[in-house]
């Protein structure tokens, strides 16, 4: 089907479907949906839009937004809106203590890391808490960005006691298989997850719209005797996470 037969208003448009700008945001959505505009490709311009659709400028463009908002549509300077590939959604389990290599490999997906911050530092007062760490200790940190098939998922920051942690280069992948060799892999963890707004450097590191929302998760972890292991603080994307737990009757 062509573009402007798809958008023609008389298939969609109606004067008790809400506002007209929501009523051409959904048909928008069904057509990236339903490829008819397909992944990567652009929009037709938001003049173009008006005129097939006898709407104005105003509301196409409000339409457009809300979809570069959700995360469907990226705005290119010069060039265009363009249709974001759409990301796989991943179903995390909080019942389990596991690495993100761990649950990517387990779900046929390969992992790879960009890294923004790797070594020995002195903490910042947060770690100097969490971690329970005395007067001029260091720690090692580690900074990357997760990527599942060459697709960014999540941004990892995780500060260690030197004594859990004395090499942080030795990370290449899996940190949870560094701790397993050297007997320190954490048996629990605490986690406070909480809803954000993606800054504009977060944001271009995971490849999405500023403003799009994510997840941003703390966990600290210890180890069988009770000595705190890691302090880990992610973002995830929200169009990529879905977080899963399962819950039973108190008795």
């Amino acid at each position: 089907m062509s573009v402007a037969k798809f958008l023609h208003p008389e298939a969609w448009l109606g004067h008790s479907a809400g506002p007209r700008y929501v009523q051409l945001r959904r048909r928008l959505e069904h057509g990236i949906d339903t490829g008819v505009f397909a992944p990567n490709s652009s929009l037709p311009p938001e003049r173009e839009i008006a005129d097939i659709t006898d709407l104005s400028r105003v509301t196409v463009r409000k339409a457009i937004h809300e979809l570069v908002k959700e995360g469907v549509i990226e705005q290119r300077q010069g060039s265009g809106s363009f249709v974001r590939h759409k990301v796989a959604r991943v179903e995390q389990s909080l019942s389990h203590l596991t690495s993100f290599t761990e649950d990517m490999e387990r779900r046929g997906l390969q992992t790879t890391s960009k890294w923004l911050e790797r070594g020995v530092f002195l903490p910042s007062p947060d770690e100097v808490v969490a971690l329970g760490l005395s007067s001029g200790e260091q720690v090692a940190r580690i900074h990357r960005l997760r990527e599942a098939d060459g697709q960014p998922m999540a941004l990892e920051r995780a500060a260690l006691p030197l004594e859990i942690l004395p090499n942080p280069i030795e990370v290449t992948t899996s940190l949870y298989e560094i701790l397993e060799r050297s007997g320190h892999r954490p048996v629990r963890a605490i986690q406070k997850i909480s809803a954000l707004n993606l800054g504009p450097r977060e944001a271009d590191l995971l490849g999405v719209a500023e403003g799009t929302a994510g997840l941003s998760i703390q966990r600290v972890s210890y180890l069988e005797s009770g000595r705190v292991a890691e302090l880990t603080r992610s973002i995830y994307r929200g169009d990529a996470y879905d977080f899963v737990a399962e819950l039973r009757l108190s008795t």
